[in-house]
């Protein structure tokens, strides 16, 4: 089968055959339909991050089941599904509180993908930029056989993480003031997360007015342009002079985490979203995080339970209460993932997608 294997950083992936193992127990074999392209994954290009070369990338896959190992229960050849990126043992400290999205493994899953006898790594367990993948049952959530597969590949990755911020991490009132910094694939879903909640103000910040007329048609109520205005100033008169009840980081800067920060009103939550360097630091007066009684918080994965979250966001799609067509501005075939890239990089896409099948 063929996929897209990230060999050297700063470079472009490379579209090779390779072999792929037989669904063991507990796995199940997918044949992926689609794969979103999130900015995620270019992170492991751009940056020298712990991700092991070489490797496939992509977490962001839905698709059709077609075998599945011994002893697994939750589904069967032809279910449709989406797969959750990273591990999801089931067993360990976080994942018995509910925290899967802080899954910590006693021991990494085997290797899966090879060419020529040499092992090729799955991004996060995953590796959705392939035509099949084999995964963990556990990483495995079936849905309504009647939404569309391409569609729902978002929902394992952008759109959770953005809406999860909202409804599960910050937990946004009705009638908050909230602003979200960075309109990318997981910022538009912040926004629509804050629309799904019922904020009264949802106020997008980006640099290029593109995305944030992608941002106004997923729900935003105002927005800034920060190569132009003050945001703070701004959110700020915005706001009666208090600043934001909430604000969502989507970049994984520290210049815009602590605009963030400043950006909200006493006693008010920052959330950050964005994927930071892992060299990046952060510097603030935390005396003002004490007479402010100010909250920052981080979010993994939208704080999310995919086998509860999944579905219920599909249905909310079918119902056409949240939009997700809208995020799709253009297709690529899986020979174009650098492509992919290069638009997604430029702002040119709210959201890119590879039609795999």
């Amino acid at each position: 089968m063929k996929a897209a294997v990230l060999y050297e950083r700063r470079k472009p992936l490379v579209i090779e055959d390779l072999d792929l193992v037989a669904a063991g127990p507990g796995e199940v074999e997918v044949e992926l339909i689609a794969s979103g392209v999130c900015h995620s994954d270019l992170h492991h290009v751009n940056r020298d991050t712990p991700t092991v070369l070489p490797v496939v990338l992509g977490h962001e896959g839905a698709g059709i089941v077609k075998s599945v190992g011994p002893n697994v229960t939750r589904v069967r050849p032809g279910d449709h599904v989406i797969i959750a990126f990273g591990s999801k043992c089931g067993e360990c400290f976080y994942c018995v509180r509910g925290m899967p999205y802080l899954c910590t493994p006693a021991s990494p899953a085997r290797p899966r993908l090879s060419r020529g006898g040499k092992t090729i790594n799955q991004f996060l367990e995953v590796a959705t930029y392939a035509e099949r993948t084999v995964v963990s049952e556990k990483n495995i959530v079936k849905i309504r056989d009647d939404a569309p597969l391409a569609i729902c590949s978002l929902v394992a990755c952008g759109v959770t993480t953005g809406i999860g911020a909202v409804v599960n991490t910050a937990k946004v009132e009705p009638g908050s003031n909230v602003v979200v910094i960075g309109t990318g694939g997981v910022g538009l879903n912040v926004v629509q997360g804050a629309r799904l909640a019922g904020a009264a103000r949802i106020i997008a910040v980006d640099v290029l007015d593109n995305k944030l007329e992608f941002a106004r048609e997923m729900g935003a109520t105002h927005v800034l342009n920060a190569a132009k205005e003050n945001v703070i100033d701004r959110v700020k008169a915005l706001t009666g002079g208090y600043g934001a009840d909430y604000a969502f980081e989507v970049i994984g800067n520290p210049k815009t985490i602590s605009q963030a920060y400043e950006s909200v009103r006493k006693g008010g939550v920052a959330v950050v979203v964005g994927v930071s360097d892992e060299n990046a630091e952060l510097t603030f007066k935390p005396v003002w995080m004490m007479r402010q009684s100010k909250t920052l918080m981080g979010c993994a994965y939208g704080s999310s339970r995919p086998q509860v979250d999944f579905p219920r966001i599909v249905d909310l799609y079918m119902e056409k209460r949240i939009k997700l067509d809208e995020l799709i501005t253009r297709h690529f075939a899986l020979d174009e993932i650098n492509e992919a890239f290069r638009a997604m990089e430029a702002g040119e896409v709210a959201r890119g997608i590879l039609d795999l099948a």
